[in-house]
């Protein structure tokens, strides 16, 4: 039996309907297939006010064993380092956080606001938000550069605006089948058997990309979305177009840009005007180029596309 504790943060709850939409394997086959014993949810858990501060001083007192502790949301430090802009159970949350975080397994931070911040530590960040042990990309958060779990483990970081489902419940299994030790992690802490690959691979577009035939308009099933609306497929690493949503789709083959929300400096360019689904030009050139590309390298390149892109390239020759 695995015990899981899952508490909220500054957040929308977004990973949390995301977590109950998951497929392989679901929330409930956590409980009856591999024996993840929950022992509370803000939006499952059955206990209120005493019976949940009693379960969280029990934990914190090592009288009940906590295997892993999933963070969603930013850890609210506001107002001047207090944290009581964020109270739960009579205390600021961040203070549960971190001795929970103290005395836990494993933790693992949920989306974007628990893994570098997100939307809400977006400057001028009033709330003082920040994640477990990122803030966007600097490494230390709130817990530290060099906070370890009891597992030995830095904070496993599953980003996303959401996270996918099955990221996070196929973690979850890793940890409660004793396969915790055997999770490779990249320099952001995140799974690397999700996040090395780019958004782009497995994209029905990359076609598209290849002879810059671009498309101007959302929701259109034929043309880049790269050039013109801002898409950050070939700089965010997640597997959006390997494993789908809902078994169905990912928002590059439904014609909404990819917004790089698994990737520290999400959201981008702190939400500068100008700069939301529009690809920042200079000299008709975009100010970044795909990961492991050099300007002058990529200038080439897309002339030569643009050059030998066939009529059949601008046809809608794919459904999504």
């Amino acid at each position: 039996m695995t015990n899981l504790l899952w508490l909220q943060g500054g957040a929308c709850s977004g990973n949390t309907m995301s977590f109950l939409n998951a497929e392989e394997p679901s929330a409930v086959d956590l409980v009856t297939d591999f024996g993840v014993n929950v022992l509370w949810h803000p939006s499952l858990g059955m206990e209120l006010g005493n019976d949940v501060r009693k379960l969280l001083d029990d934990l914190v007192a090592g009288r009940k064993t906590l295997d892993v502790f999933v963070f969603e949301g930013s850890v609210i430090r506001a107002p001047g380092g207090t944290g009581n802009w964020n109270r739960f159970c009579g205390r600021p949350m961040a203070e549960w956080v971190k001795e929970l975080s103290a005395v836990a397994g494993f933790v693992v931070a949920i989306g974007d606001c628990a893994t570098w911040g997100g939307i809400p530590a977006t400057a001028p960040n009033p709330s003082d938000s920040t994640g477990l042990q990122f803030l966007k990309k600097q490494h230390g958060g709130f817990l530290g550069a060099g906070f370890r779990s009891k597992a030995g483990l830095p904070v496993i970081n599953i980003p996303g605006c959401p996270a996918h489902p099955d990221w996070i419940t196929q973690i979850v299994v890793a940890l409660a089948t004793g396969r915790g030790g055997d999770l490779a992690l990249d320099g952001y802490q995140r799974p690397t058997t999700f996040f090395t690959s780019f958004t782009q691979t497995g994209c029905t577009r990359n076609m598209h990309f290849a002879y810059k035939v671009s498309t101007k308009e959302f929701g259109q099933r034929n043309g880049c979305l790269f050039y013109d609306l801002g898409c950050r497929g070939p700089f965010t690493r997640s597997p959006c177009n390997r494993i789908l949503w809902n078994r169905q789709s990912s928002k590059t083959r439904a014609g909404h840009p990819c917004l790089g929300c698994t990737e520290p400096e999400f959201p981008h360019h702190d939400l500068a005007p100008g700069t939301v689904f529009a690809t920042p030009m200079t000299l008709g050139l975009p100010n970044e180029v795909p990961v492991g590309m050099n300007k002058r390298s990529y200038l080439t390149v897309v002339a030569a596309g643009k050059a030998a892109a066939p009529d059949w390239s601008k046809d809608d020759m794919f459904v999504v």
